[in-house]
């Protein structure tokens, strides 16, 4: 009888306790989530390694649905990028070549040989991952 009383006075918190943690967790079930990529949502006060001569134009938004054959430039540094689609021209990156799912960026050797620079985007969701693989404009 004091086996069952003690077991069950240190079951019954621990048994609360889960319960209220799985109570909280799904609180924030009804926020929407959105999905984002490894650049960052504001540009760095680092200059890009590769000076731009492309203005943007009004229409330019920062967008991360780059497709084939869009061009753009890096506002951030090498290491954390944080691309821009501009009208393509000298000092640009044109799109080659865009590889969904992954976050390999050696890809781009076999996919795309005339590449001169890759970008991969990492997210949370791995099904949001991509690869784009990038050539200099000159």
């Amino acid at each position: 009888m004091i086996v069952t009383l003690v077991v069950l006075l240190v079951l019954c918190p621990c048994l609360g306790l889960a319960g209220w943690g799985f109570y909280q967790a799904g609180k924030d079930d009804d926020k929407p989530v959105t999905p984002s990529t490894s650049a960052p949502a504001l540009p760095t006060d680092e200059p890009s390694v590769e000076p731009t001569t492309a203005e943007p134009s009004p229409s330019e938004t920062k967008d991360y649905s780059f497709v084939k054959g869009d061009c753009v430039v890096n506002d951030g540094t090498d290491a954390d990028a944080s691309l821009r689609k501009v009208k393509c021209g000298p000092g640009t990156y044109q799109v080659l070549l865009r590889i969904p799912g992954t976050t390999d960026g050696d890809k781009c050797k076999k996919a795309a040989p005339t590449a001169t620079a890759n970008y991969v985007s990492d997210n949370p969701l791995d099904s949001l991952d991509f690869v784009l693989c990038l050539k200099k404009r000159r």
